[in-house]
């Protein structure tokens, strides 16, 4: 079964991280998602741009467009995971796995309904 594994933050504050922090961070992140394709339990992982340059669309018939999203949160979803886990409780020990590389982070892991894998980028674009 396909899990979605949300990563959750304040975004001001991993925005404040120096150059150097982030990349210790990230290569924690790194080795968990190096064992999850290792055991062929990872499919896509993002991490994704601000908020700030974010949109959200709501509404009825074509929607409104309005500026970032619309959340009454102090976290941000700052990036997700998807992995695929006979159980909800692999998917949790998964989340642990990341929380340790990141502790500060909240992480939801909910069952996806739909999987449709879709085309691949070409080079350069979603960068």
């Amino acid at each position: 079964m396909y899990y979605a594994i949300l990563a959750y933050h304040e975004e001001g504050i991993v925005e404040s991280w120096s150059e150097e922090e982030d990349a210790a961070l990230m290569t924690d992140l790194l080795e968990v998602n190096d064992r999850l394709v290792a055991q062929k339990s990872l499919g896509p992982a993002a991490r994704l741009g601000s908020t700030q340059n974010a949109v959200t669309l709501r509404g009825k018939g074509p929607g409104i467009v309005i500026d970032g999203p619309f959340a009454e949160t102090k976290e941000e979803l700052l990036g997700f995971y998807v992995v695929d886990f006979p159980s909800i409780e692999r998917a949790v020990e998964a989340a642990r796995e990341l929380r340790r590389a990141n502790p500060t982070a909240v992480y939801e892991i909910r069952p996806i309904s739909l999987y449709v894998p879709g085309a691949s980028l070409p080079s350069g674009e979603g960068n």
